[in-house]
Parts: C-alpha cells; structure tokens; sequence
C-alpha cells in the first residue's frame, strides 16, 4: 500500500486508497492551495453580482447586457468541462493548474481594463475555462493528495473556498466598486488567483498524469451505472437548489414579511451554515456517501417544503434557512464524492461529467424556478425544491452500495 504523506514529500504522488491517520504540513499545504484556488475563482464568478450597476453604467450597456457576463462564465465552462481532461493530455497535472490560475489572472486583468463589453466577455469566457478545468481536476488531484478514502474531507476545505467566495465576493465587490471603483474590485480578484497561484507553485508535488482521457473516454464512463445516478444526483439536487434559492429574497419579503435588514441577516445564516455543511458532509461522505446523500437531499427538502407550510412566522424561516444552507454546504462535497465512487479508475473523466452536470443544473433551475415565480407565486420555487430534493433523497436509498 503506497504511503501518501511520504509520497507527497517526495513531490509525486500516486493514487492512495488508505485513509491517513494525519495529513502532514505539505499535504495541509498543498490541499490549502487548492482551497485558495477555489477561493479565487468564485470569487471572480459571484462578483459581478454585486457590480453589475455601475459596470454596465461605464461600459454603456443595459443591466440586463451587463448580466450576461455571468452567462458566459457558465456556457463557456460547461463545453470546457467536456473537452479540458482530453486537450491537457498527459501534461502534468501541477502545470495544468498553475496555468489555469494564469490564465484566470489574464482573464480578470483583461475585464478590468476592457474598454467595452466584447473585451469584458472575452475576459470572461476566459475565466469560464478556468474555473471548469480546475473542478473538472480537482476530485483526481484531491484523492492523489490525501488518498481516495480521504476525498470526502479533502474536498469539504476545498469547497470551503467556494462558501467563502459565496459569502463575501458580492458584497465586498459592492463595497470596494463603491470606494475605489468596479474596475479596481475585479483586479483585485487578478490578485487573488496570484496568490493562490504562489500558493500551488510552492505546495503542489509533481502530479504526472496517469491516465489521458479522450471524448469517447468520457462519453464510455456514462454507460456505468453508477456514474449515471450520480449526475443523476446532481442534476436533481442542484436543479432544485437553484429553481428556489435565487428566490429565497421575495419569499421573505412577501410571504414572511421581512424588510431589508432581516432578510440580509437570514442570508447571512445562510451562507455561514454553508460553511459549516462543508466539513459535515466531508466527513459524512467519507464515512458513508449513499447515507451523506440521503442526508442532504432530506435536509434541503424539509427545509424548503417547511418554509412553504410554515415560512410566515420569521423565527421558523430564520431557522429554516439557515439549515438549508448547511444542506447547500454538504452538496458541493457529497455530490461529487457520490459521482467518483464509479469511477475510481477514472476521477479525471468524472471530473469534466460532474463539472457539465452542475452548469446543466444550474441553467435548469434558474429557468424553472423563473416560470415557477413568475407563473404562481413565491412558494412556488422553494415547492420545485423540495419535490427535487425529495426525489434526490430516494434516489439514495434506493441506489446499490457499492
């Protein structure tokens, strides 16, 4: 049985499927880096969303124009999700890394200084190919770090980042556009892929590759039961998410009856239970992924159905939430944990269907969970998310264990 720590300081790791007792300070490191990484790269995806008004202002384009940077974030991501593991070939996997965080630094530099909104989309499809190659890695690069029975724990602090970014990207965007300007704020977020970039020079062990997957590599792995109820998983759960969470705001002001202030402070439960999902369900998906995955779609169905039956009294929706949220922080690790279990010999190639599955959800929810509000009312979404997130939790208890 190969030793991960030692290998790691060595600098090249094999895949390890030995739990390790401890993590030593370069596996620490490097497993940080990459939570780094991840900080960085959300953060530049969620900002916009807190800069939208003055950016289309100084740019002369609609709100609406504006928005669509985030369109092109996710379309771009979801075809380089599909090809990323196939055109690195057998590149080493530490380069790949540190040229997408490169690459992200050109990006966000390349939106700060567009001088119209072409070159501020160009800027963005470019961070689009960065942030779907580094999730489309991280699963393998993650197991060959901590070894594979460890992935769990390994992917809740690199999740983490992402928390974080979900956190703090719009509103510090706001904050800092409203100081020193928007084009100021997305530079800054140049600065952090620098740092994380650092990070992955100094921490990372050389990683060779050890498979190079071509599109029928990736196409063949769908054909694998497992893996087909595991973007099954993901396709249910983070559709419902994102059908009801984008409208979690209207629910509190027309149904609870919230203003500004208190709603802000639910968000806020929300994404600091988030934070706090993240290392539940590493350490649930580690243990048990079936069981994790049963928690978490049973977790974020009664949340939403109990805000629809119960959501007028503001203490039980503060309450609920907040434990959505911590159900939104364990999806990100126990999804993809329950994708790879599949796909073993195969992490890289789950890595770019697991990345397609979660942009497929996205653009599904946000357009249902529209209809859904737009057609019948606020509770409607969080309806959509709970019938999902159900539908998600049966899956896992009826799917074979392996």
């Amino acid at each position: 049985m190969t030793d991960t720590t030692s290998q790691l300081d060595s600098a090249t790791i094999d895949l390890d499927d030995a739990v390790p007792t401890s993590w030593s300070p370069t596996t620490w490191f490097a497993v940080i880096s990459m939570a780094a990484t991840s900080f960085a790269l959300v953060s530049a995806e969620f900002l916009p969303a807190g800069l939208l008004t003055p950016m289309a202002r100084d740019l002369g384009v609609s709100e609406g124009t504006a928005g669509q940077v985030v369109t092109a974030t996710a379309s771009v991501g979801a075809v380089t999700a599909l090809l990323s593991n196939v055109l690195i070939g057998k590149l080493n996997r530490k380069t790949v890394l540190v040229g997408l965080s490169a690459l992200a630094i050109i990006s966000n530099l390349l939106a700060a200084f567009a001088t119209d909104f072409w070159l501020l989309l160009l800027g963005r499809a470019g961070l689009g190919i960065a942030l779907s190659g580094f999730w489309a890695l991280s699963v393998a690069v993650v197991a060959r770090l901590v070894g594979t029975n460890a992935t769990g724990r390994g992917m809740a602090i690199v999740t983490l980042g992402v928390s974080l970014a979900t956190i703090a990207a719009p509103s510090m965007g706001a904050l800092i556009s409203d100081w020193i300007g928007w084009r100021a704020a997305t530079a800054l977020t140049a600065g952090l892929a620098a740092i994380a970039m650092l990070l992955q020079i100094l921490s990372l062990p050389s990683l060779p590759a050890n498979t190079s997957n071509s599109l029928s590599d990736v196409f063949r792995l769908t054909k694998r039961r497992t893996v087909q109820l595991g973007m099954l998983a993901i396709l249910m759960l983070m559709t419902g998410h994102f059908a009801g969470s984008v409208y979690v705001r209207p629910f509190l002001e027309q149904v609870t009856l919230l203003d500004t202030g208190p709603i802000a402070l639910a968000l806020l439960g929300f994404g600091v239970a988030s934070v706090f999902g993240n290392f539940v369900g590493g350490r649930l998906a580690d243990a048990n992924v079936r069981i994790a995955l049963a928690v978490t779609g049973g977790l974020m169905a009664f949340s939403a159905v109990s805000l629809v039956l119960w959501g007028v009294n503001s203490s039980v929706a503060f309450t609920l939430v907040t434990s959505w949220g911590l159900a939104f922080g364990m999806a990100p690790v126990v999804l993809p944990t329950n994708l790879s279990r599949g796909a073993s010999d195969a992490l890289e190639a789950a890595g770019s269907l697991m990345v397609v599955s979660f942009q497929v959800a996205i653009s599904i929810g946000a357009l249902f969970g529209g209809f859904a509000v737009d057609h019948f009312g606020a509770s409607a979404p969080l309806t959509l998310t709970s019938i999902l997130a159900a539908a998600t939790l049966a899956l896992a208890l009826l799917q074979p264990r392996t």
